[in-house]
């Protein structure tokens, strides 16, 4: 880990940094420091990498006056039970011989504030806010049930996955005053402040939470927080906005704590009221449509087709033939990742038949590697599955959000997807379209492999046209025969990827990839000699002088990563902060 500066702005995020005051901590036998931190109001976050192979976060202080704080703040997490709080796991107290402690442990959450995700994408729409609106009021509602307040709801506390699933943080300020520092209050900078606030004193209560949560709320639909007087006409500064939700948040923004809904509970049976359920109406594209109208989009189709069975919650992406929705199981009360056919493909019986088949091949499939398939079902001209939501999103999500991995995040992840191809291959699947897009990421970072839409079992005619051509192997690309080695070639291609930032052989037009291929032209970057000579062997044009299967594979990546991994870790410190180049000369 390298050496690191003094405490960093809240909300800003380290990589490969040891904080000052965790230089000092040992953690348990297998567990080792991951690649990422981030700095809050008087906290850090940390990854951990506990001996299961889990990313968890690990929340201190940078200040050693503050455990008694830190303490208080675990025990009221681990006694709150939401599915919108990151509840404690472990505490440790930094008691006795132990070299670790003060210090709790929770889930990781991948993702950005929506503070910063506004900062990145700009305004979002109605469908986006409702979905905010609902989560984080049901929190702030379980947390006023047992006579708690949060007093610091604003953009900078409310966290989104890649998934746009919400969580609620900002716990330090979620305590009995007497358990919080004399002095001390959330940064009035980062947030709204409800008008009835004094202007030096932090007075919290459910009426402000629920002010705070709409202001939230407004900022997310606006762009920028709103005024604590003279608030405008929602409708005049949002003409988009639906009427009934315009209605919810100006009379939750109320000037007077009186005006406002009598609770955070009350404010969101009103909101499950003017937005409506699929008999009254529904909230499509950011707009309050009739059920009638809504059936003539992809959405409303969607949900018209679901009825009671799930509560559609965001879409996730969509590609050539299908889309992806983050859809709400009410049945067994969990959130699953939903796959669609578009209308337009849907009503062609064999790409129906070529649907239902992707999802009983990945069903087939048992392995920690693999996206496990929950079911398939259609109704009124839609076909769907539901599948594991992949909280973390995609790999290309992450390299684009967070750049290159380190080798040692990368080693264990590589080593399960091979061994789940090499399941996948030994029944007779191949994949054949393998990229950091079809590699998804669970809430404990694991890596997993999603999408057998053009997947092929043995005994099937394997040729054409295949694959993306920045991870395709040659012969998918020039339309000849393929075997496994296309999917050895697929991992070989995204592990480049991963490590360097950018694929092995460049992008855009086939045509100039291929050439590239062919000539052996991978950019590899300056990676450990091992490891680049792994991925030759993997990447080689011709699929016979790849790895025999991903079994071998696996077990080359795993000689290689050990070798060069031993080799980092002997070496001396200054060569390890200069960078791989100085470690490749030993």
């Amino acid at each position: 880990m390298s050496h690191a500066s003094a405490p960093a702005p809240a909300g800003h995020a380290t990589a490969g940094e040891t904080p000052e005051h965790l230089r000092s901590w040992e953690l348990p036998p297998d567990w080792r420091w991951g690649a990422e931190g981030r700095w809050g109001e008087h906290r850090h976050y940390q990854e951990v990498v506990d001996g299961l192979g889990r990313s968890l976060a690990l929340v201190s202080v940078p200040d050693p006056q503050h455990g008694a704080w830190l303490t208080g703040e675990a025990r009221h997490l681990a006694h709150r039970n939401h599915p919108s709080i990151p509840t404690t796991y472990h505490y440790w107290s930094g008691q006795g011989d132990v070299r670790r402690g003060p210090g709790y442990l929770r889930r990781w959450l991948a993702g950005q504030t929506v503070g910063a995700r506004m900062a990145e994408n700009g305004r979002e729409g109605t469908p986006y806010v409702v979905q905010l609106l609902r989560t984080i009021g049901s929190t702030l509602a379980y947390v006023h049930s047992g006579g708690a307040t949060h007093g610091a709801v604003s953009p900078h506390t409310v966290w989104g996955t890649p998934s746009d699933r919400f969580w609620l943080l900002g716990w330090e300020w979620a305590m009995p005053r007497g358990e919080i520092p004399d002095g001390y209050a959330p940064d009035r900078a980062r947030m709204s402040v409800p008008p009835e606030w004094p202007a030096d004193r932090w007075t919290p209560t459910a009426e402000s939470d629920q002010w705070q949560l709409a202001a939230t709320a407004f900022a997310v639909l606006l762009g920028e927080l709103p005024p604590a007087v003279d608030m405008p006409p929602i409708p005049l500064v949002c003409p988009e906005c639906p009427d009934g939700l315009a209605r919810v948040l100006g009379r939750a923004l109320a000037p007077d704590p009186a005006a406002r809904f009598h609770t955070v509970s009350a404010l969101l049976r009103e909101l499950d009221r003017v937005v409506g359920s699929t008999r009254t109406s529904m909230v499509v594209s950011g707009q309050l449509l009739s059920p009638v109208a809504a059936r003539n989009t992809e959405e409303g189709r969607l949900r018209w087709a679901l009825g009671d069975d799930y509560e559609v919650r965001s879409r996730l992406g969509a590609g050539t033939f299908g889309s992806v929705w983050r859809v709400r199981d009410l049945t067994l009360e969990r959130e699953v990742a939903l796959k669609m056919l578009h209308p337009e493909v849907a009503g062609d019986s064999a790409a129906v038949r070529r649907f239902r088949r992707e999802a009983q091949l990945a069903g087939q499939l048992a392995h920690p590697a693999i996206v496990p398939i929950y079911d398939w079902d259609s109704n009124a001209g839609v076909a769907w599955y539901t599948m594991e939501l992949a909280e973390g999103g995609s790999l290309a999500e992450l390299v684009r959000r967070a750049g290159p991995r380190p080798l040692a995040d990368v080693a264990a992840p590589v080593e399960q997807l091979l061994d789940g191809l090499a399941v996948a291959h030994g029944v007779g699947i191949i994949h054949r379209d393998l990229k950091p897009e079809n590699i998804l990421i669970d809430r404990y970072r694991r890596w997993r492999i999603s999408d057998f839409g053009v997947a092929r079992v043995g005994g099937e005619e394997a040729a054409g046209t295949t694959g993306t051509p920045e991870f395709a192997a040659p012969e998918q690309l020039l339309g000849e025969p393929q075997g496994p080695a296309v999917d050895c070639y697929g991992v070989g291609a995204i592990t480049a990827f991963v490590l360097t930032g950018r694929p092995p052989f460049g992008s855009g037009d086939g045509r100039y990839i291929v050439a590239r291929q062919l000539a052996g032209h991978a950019d590899l970057g300056p990676l450990p000699p091992v490891i680049a000579a792994w991925l030759q062997h993997a990447l080689a044009p011709n699929p016979d002088h790849r790895f025999g299967d991903a079994a071998t594979m696996r077990d080359a990546w795993r000689a290689a990563v050990s070798d060069a991994l031993g080799r980092e870790r002997h070496a001396p410190w200054w060569r390890r902060w200069i960078g791989s180049e100085a470690t490749d000369d030993e």
